[in-house]
């Protein structure tokens, strides 16, 4: 899962820079949420995730499938409503706060994946 997390977190990079760019040169400025939470929630944590699994292949289990699944269904659901919202759209809550809560989730598997896979004092090289 190490490689699929680092390409998706990529992907994301590539998203999120390009949607700032357009955001900035358009001036639509009241879109700058979606853009930081995709480099956030999509690149940064992805890229941290799969740099982790990597180091720590005991912790690129099941765990880590969850997470990446969760991750990503949760932060596209989150970034449809917030451009919902963004838009004026009276509908934007309901998905944000379930795209969020499923993010949520995705995190809260990451912790617990870390905790038990990966040992302290010491690295896998």
């Amino acid at each position: 899962m190490a490689v699929w997390f680092l390409r998706i977190a990529v992907l994301y990079l590539i998203v999120g820079v390009i949607l700032g760019w357009i955001f900035g040169i358009t001036d639509h400025l009241g879109y700058a949420n979606i853009h930081a939470h995709i480099n956030l929630l999509g690149f940064a944590t992805f890229a941290i995730a799969g740099i982790i699994y990597r180091l720590y292949p005991e912790a690129d289990n099941r765990l880590a499938v969850a997470q990446f699944w969760l991750q990503n269904i949760g932060l596209i659901v989150f970034m449809i409503g917030l451009a919902i919202i963004d838009s004026g759209g009276p509908n934007g809550v309901p998905p944000t706060a379930i795209g969020s809560l499923i993010a949520i989730a995705a995190v809260a598997i990451f912790a617990v994946n870390v905790w038990r896979n990966v040992p302290a004092g010491k690295r896998n090289a």
